[in-house]
C-alpha cells in the first residue's frame, strides 16, 4: 500500500488542539493495520503570509492509504472544511488548519488541483525538518536525494524551528 505524507499547520485558535484534531481525523482515513507516523510539533514563523500573521504550529504525519490521490485530496479538503477552514481570497491568510498532501507513495500528479510530490516541499524547513524526523531516508519521486540530505543542504531564510512539548 502506498504511504501518504501530510503536512499540517495551524495559526489560528487553539493551534495545538487543531493539530490533534486533524491528526485524529487523518487516522480515521488511514489503513488501520499500517504504522501511523507522527513528527514532533514545531512553532514556526509565518512564511509568505500577510503582515502580523500569528506563528504557526506545524508537523508532518505519514500513514498507509488505500485510494487515489484525488480521493485523498477530497478527504483532506473535507477535514479542513469540517474544522472550520474557510476560503480566503488573501493568499496565505491565517487559518485554523492547513492539510497539505506532500506525497502518495511513488505517485506523480500534475493537475490543476494537486501536484505530487508537493512542488515546494524541498524548499521549506517547516516541512523538511519534521519529515526528516520520521522518514529521513525517504527519496521522493523526481528527487535523487533523501529527505535528510535535502534538509542538510537547505538554504532558507526561515528561522530555526522550535519544537514544543
Amino acid at each position: 500500500m502506498p504511504r501518504a505524507g501530510i503536512a499540517l499547520g495551524s495559526n489560528l485558535g487553539d493551534r495545538k488542539a487543531n493539530l490533534i484534531e486533524a491528526i485524529r481525523l487523518l487516522s480515521d482515513i488511514a489503513l488501520q493495520n499500517e504504522p501511523f507516523l507522527k513528527a514532533p510539533v514545531y512553532q514556526t514563523e509565518p512564511l509568505h503570509c500577510p503582515p502580523d500573521s500569528p506563528d504557526f504550529l506545524n508537523t508532518v504525519v505519514e500513514f498507509g492509504f488505500n485510494g487515489t490521490a484525488a480521493e485523498l485530496l477530497e478527504q483532506t479538503r473535507a477535514i479542513e472544511k469540517s474544522m472550520g477552514r474557510t476560503t480566503n481570497p488573501q493568499r496565505n491568510a491565517p487559518r485554523v488548519i492547513d492539510v497539505d498532501i506532500l506525497y502518495l507513495g511513488d505517485e506523480r500528479c500534475n493537475s490543476p488541483d494537486l501536484i505530487l510530490p508537493h512542488p515546494r516541499l524541498h524548499e521549506r524547513r517547516f516541512v523538511l525538518q519534521p519529515l526528516a524526523e520520521i522518514r529521513p531516508g525517504l527519496v521522493l519521486p523526481g528527487h535523487s536525494k533523501c529527505i535528510a540530505k535535502l534538509l542538510d543542504e537547505l538554504k532558507s531564510d526561515e528561522a530555526p524551528l522550535v519544537a514544543i512539548a
